[in-house]
């Protein structure tokens, strides 16, 4: 009836386009190098054409905070010249596995039972309290081992990064369906995402809640981290691709926690880099029933390319490295969505865009509808941080939710 309809269509015509962006496989190769000058551009009635233009220059001055911070205090250890030779050559493993296009091949499944998970109740006052229900802290010792063995000893080094947390909400009446919520780069307290996307809203619908912590960041950030996240991009583009590798390997184990509590339907959405984290789960995860990712990064080396002055600081790296634009998203590529097709049915698939967004552009956001069949999509009239109709999307998550079913246990 109307489902299918509604499901396959783009939610706001006012921002509709036409032309597909997403290349032939494989992306990295075939998707013009010069992809982040892209226009970002919507044909738009006036109103909305100034109000998308406001929320622009608030995004660029945001950004242009973020990179300088991310250019100053990690890049240089990232995107140094000696930094990239080094992770040209340790990169084979990985660009052999992005060419297989094998999900599994790189994204190891952890041994089910063999990670003990516990539980503490959450005593913060900005903690979620419900009436009907309990918030508790989950947390365990992860086994994670970087698939690249050049890499396992110093990752591992961070003994807070490898105690993977999240907070879980659930209901006294018994385990209901499950979403599971990802944070974006430096975004990571647990009131901050409960009040942006209104979760309690959606927990007194019925749903249980998990927000994920992901690495190297919160409690498991380094004792010297300058910053929650630091450790995600300070490392190299190695350490990038294992901390990718990861957090999903600790999201599955808490997904096995959560079946084992009785749990039948796990679904996940994200913002940013929590949006990104969010479709590759959806390329990696047959148990995921659904997956939003929101205002989500789709490449990584794209999205730093158009972040000035961090870009400047990446673009000189790979000048004096002599590493191309297509080589480098080759060493990342092993991670991103844009790589593997999606486990997830096309009905069950979402994303909530920004027409204003430039810390993490609207192309991005189009090059993962085309890939993903051009699947449901919800178009906003505003940036990365200022989400104008935010109620009329959410909304349009519970109607998403209940019309796939996910509401039933």
């Amino acid at each position: 009836m109307g489902i299918a309809k509604n499901v396959s269509r783009v939610a706001n015509q006012t921002y509709s386009h036409t032309r597909r962006i997403m290349p032939d496989q494989p992306w990295w190769d075939n998707l013009e190098t010069s992809f982040h000058k892209f226009p970002d551009d919507f044909e738009l009635d006036f109103g909305t054409q100034l109000l998308v233009d406001g929320t622009i220059a608030v995004d660029v001055a945001l950004r242009t905070l973020a990179a300088g911070i991310v250019s100053g205090l990690a890049l240089p250890l990232s995107a140094n010249p000696l930094q990239l030779v080094e992770d040209f050559k340790d990169s084979e493993i990985y660009r052999e596995k992005a060419t297989a296009a094998d999900p599994d091949a790189f994204f190891k499944r952890p041994l089910r039972d063999s990670v003990e998970v516990k539980s503490k109740p959450a005593s913060g006052w900005v903690d979620f309290h419900p009436k009907d229900g309990t918030c508790e802290m989950l947390y365990f010792d992860s086994p994670f081992q970087p698939v690249n063995p050049n890499l396992r000893d110093r990752y591992r080094k961070n003994k807070r990064n490898l105690k993977a947390v999240a907070q879980y909400w659930r209901h006294d009446s018994g385990p209901k369906p499950t979403i599971c919520v990802i944070h974006g780069f430096m975004a990571d307290p647990y009131w901050l995402n409960r009040a942006f996307l209104a979760l309690p809203w959606f927990y007194d619908q019925g749903y249980d809640i998990l927000l994920y912590t992901l690495p190297h960041h919160g409690t498991r950030r380094g004792t010297f981290a300058p910053f929650s996240g630091h450790g995600y991009f300070a490392g190299g583009i190695s350490n990038i691709n294992e901390t990718v590798a990861h957090s999903v390997y600790d999201f599955r184990i808490f997904m096995d926690y959560l079946e084992s509590q009785g749990v039948s339907k796990i679904g996940v959405t994200g913002i940013s880099l929590g949006g990104y984290t969010s479709a590759i789960l959806a390329a990696v995860e047959e148990r995921l029933y659904f997956s939003i990712p929101n205002v989500p990064v789709v490449s990584l080396f794209d999205l730093m390319l158009q972040w000035f002055p961090a870009s400047a600081v990446l673009k000189t790296g790979l000048r004096l490295s002599g590493i191309s634009i297509k080589e480098a998203r080759h060493m990342l590529a092993v991670h991103c969505p844009l790589t593997y097709q999606p486990k997830i049915p096309k009905e069950r698939l979402m994303i909530i865009g920004g027409a204003g967004d430039r810390l993490a552009p609207p192309k991005h956001s189009r090059l993962l509808w085309d890939h993903w069949d051009r699947c449901r999509i919800h178009w906003f009239p505003g940036n990365h941080v200022i989400h104008f109709d935010r109620g009329k999307y959410l909304k349009e998550i519970s109607l998403f939710l209940k019309q796939i079913e996910f509401n039933r246990k």
